[in-house]
């Protein structure tokens, strides 16, 4: 339960050189054990430019508190906050199964969860934002 209440990306430090080999390897070095098709053709894993920004100004206050509460490692409003996001979508850019975390944005009004979140990676910064749960993802731009 403790996975849960401090932010994956600050105990996960073992990992971060294989990310970054990763990431600076490229989308063809993640795919590259898999056969070529036409379906991994067109399915390659996104990368955070074709996610799209946001600066986190332009971010709702409550995103704001979902950020801060993830900073602090919590405590958070809901059960689920903290879970692995498995990115099923394909919209975020390909990683391990447990790169990605999600985290309720609370949407005032709303009876249940509401539709928006904060998915978490495990670099420094590298979160996420969604409105229309899951259907579209904007990198925040913490430097505007």
């Amino acid at each position: 339960m403790a996975d849960m209440t401090i932010p994956p990306r600050l105990t996960v430090l073992a990992g971060a050189f294989a990310v970054t080999a990763a990431l600076f390897a490229g989308p063809a070095a993640v795919s590259a054990s898999a056969a070529p098709t036409t379906a991994s053709v067109a399915t390659a894993p996104a990368s955070p430019a074709s996610v799209g920004s946001v600066c986190y100004s332009a971010l709702p206050s409550q995103a704001h508190d979902t950020l801060d509460l993830i900073a602090k490692g919590g405590p958070f409003p809901y059960s689920q906050d903290g879970v692995v996001f498995q990115n099923r979508e394909g919209v975020l850019p390909q990683q391990s199964s447990s790169y990605y975390h999600e985290y309720t944005v609370i949407t005032p009004g709303a009876p249940t969860r509401g539709t928006r979140r904060i998915i978490t990676g495990e670099k420094s910064q590298e979160d996420y934002y969604t409105a229309d749960h899951y259907a579209t993802f904007k990198l925040v731009d913490f430097g505007c």
